[in-house]
């Protein structure tokens, strides 16, 4: 693990960028750029256009160390190249942006009112390749949609059971159970969330480097005593739905979070933009989410 890299994370004044949208949420993602479907006849063309946008955000300006500590790459974002280095190493050496792999591979049916992850059947060879790739860590996702102790402990362990295996590859992960905003007991369910993972995290070695990733809270606070635990890195918090204005509004109440916002950062974006049209949007949408993340209320 890049020590340098880690205390950048640990102690830098910025935000994640998740730049990791996958087979199932690409096509949204490229309808609110500007690229319909009809622009594409098959995943592989898909999946060019979705890595020309990703390769347009992270070359600009607006997309550097300055402001944006680390961003979440799709596996087949890290396999490819930008300006002819490979995705990791471009954001590292020529931005000074931390680059972090999703792994997970989707989403279970709901049960005991959660979605577990899917198993991850390649989740060895995938570790090997990210650490051959130069990235620091991993994220993976599963989502809480009611107050169920039972489906939320099971959430938490199995976020705590792949986060071991991920960390004995000499990785960081970084664990999203994410609750949904439309939850009808989104802070009975929040409260829940945050017992399971403190006694989690306590369980954890002393030298552990974990992040998590979590919906901003309804109860502002929640989670500080998570992001004040050594073996937490940092606290991140996910956008979920909320528009960019809404999302940065609830960021600014809570001093222990950063962002780490996808359909957020890139709100406003279009493929037909100028150059100049796209790097103004991106730039205003990069220094809110900044300020959200420094500049508490």
């Amino acid at each position: 693990m890049d020590r340098t890299q880690l205390e950048r994370i640990r102690t830098g004044h910025g935000f994640f960028a998740a730049l990791d949208q996958s087979g199932g949420s690409t096509p949204k993602a490229l309808a609110e750029y500007g690229v319909d479907e009809d622009r594409w006849s098959s995943d592989a063309e898909m999946f060019d256009l979705v890595h020309a946008m990703r390769t347009r955000v992270v070359t600009d300006p607006a997309f550097d160390g300055r402001r944006v500590l680390a961003a979440i790459l799709f596996e087949q974002t890290m396999d490819r190249e930008v300006e002819g280095l490979p995705t990791g190493r471009y954001l590292w050496e020529r931005r000074q942006v931390v680059p972090f792999l999703k792994v997970d591979k989707g989403l279970a049916d709901e049960a005991q009112g959660v979605q577990l992850m899917k198993p991850i059947d390649t989740l060895d060879d995938l570790l090997e390749r990210a650490v051959a790739h130069g990235m620091l860590g991993t994220k993976m996702r599963s989502v809480v949609h009611d107050a169920d102790e039972a489906g939320i402990r099971a959430i938490v362990q199995q976020q705590l059971e792949v986060g071991g295996r991920i960390a004995a590859a000499g990785l960081a992960p970084i664990l999203e159970p994410e609750v949904s905003i439309d939850s009808p007991h989104k802070e009975e369910a929040e409260q829940l969330l945050h017992d399971a993972l403190l006694e989690g995290v306590q369980a954890l070695p002393d030298d552990a480097t974990y992040l998590l990733k979590l919906t901003i809270p309804t109860q502002p606070g929640l989670y500080a005593d998570l992001a004040a635990d050594p073996r937490v890195v940092r606290v991140l918090a996910l956008s979920g739905g909320y528009d960019r204005d809404e999302a940065c509004e609830r960021l600014r109440h809570e001093p222990a979070m950063i962002a780490s916002f996808s359909r957020a950062l890139l709100e406003g974006l279009r493929d037909d933009q100028s150059d100049e049209e796209f790097s103004a949007t991106l730039e205003r949408s990069v220094e809110e989410i900044h300020r959200a993340s420094v500049d508490k209320t």
